[in-house]
């Protein structure tokens, strides 16, 4: 059914929907690329954080070397000692033996020994720090850590 002398005016609200849907979409858009740039952060950093406890159990492993090496309870450590009176390495890099998740660590184990007077007998001190790195510097993968210790023999 037609109804004659009715005619429809222009309506001023037509075409608002369309900049809202685009706005919409872009808010969302950016949203979602926030929500990825955010997810890979956070993962970025757990892995670091994961490389940073593993450096350090290197470096500790590095420091437990370095002990064994003094305080060798069987004296099967051949002359000289490991840690002459003058700082020195003792392990050059690869040289403390790391296996599993560790072996990506290049541990270097530097020594200073002192002898000092307790009464009438010398005691050696040694002071030994114990350096663990992965990675090239200056890249987002790169970790260190570093661990000194003391032991008297």
């Amino acid at each position: 059914m037609k109804v004659a002398g009715i005619k429809r005016r222009p309506s001023a609200e037509s075409g608002f929907v369309l900049p809202s849907a685009i706005f919409l979409v872009v808010i969302l858009a950016a949203l979602g690329g926030y929500m990825v740039t955010l997810a890979r952060t956070s993962h970025m950093s757990g892995a670091l954080d994961i490389q940073g406890a593993r450096a350090y159990q290197a470096a500790r492993a590095g420091i437990e070397w370095a002990a064994w090496q003094v305080v060798d309870p069987q004296n099967l450590q051949p002359a000289p000692t490991p840690c002459p009176v003058s700082p020195s390495t003792v392990a050059s890099p690869g040289t403390v033996p790391l296996a599993g998740t560790l072996a990506a660590f290049t541990v270097v184990v530097t020594c200073n020994r002192t002898v000092v007077m307790d009464g009438a007998t010398q005691v050696a001190v040694y002071q030994v720090t114990s350096t663990a790195t992965s990675g090239v510097p200056g890249t987002v993968d790169y970790v260190e850590r570093q661990i000194q210790g003391s032991f008297s023999k």
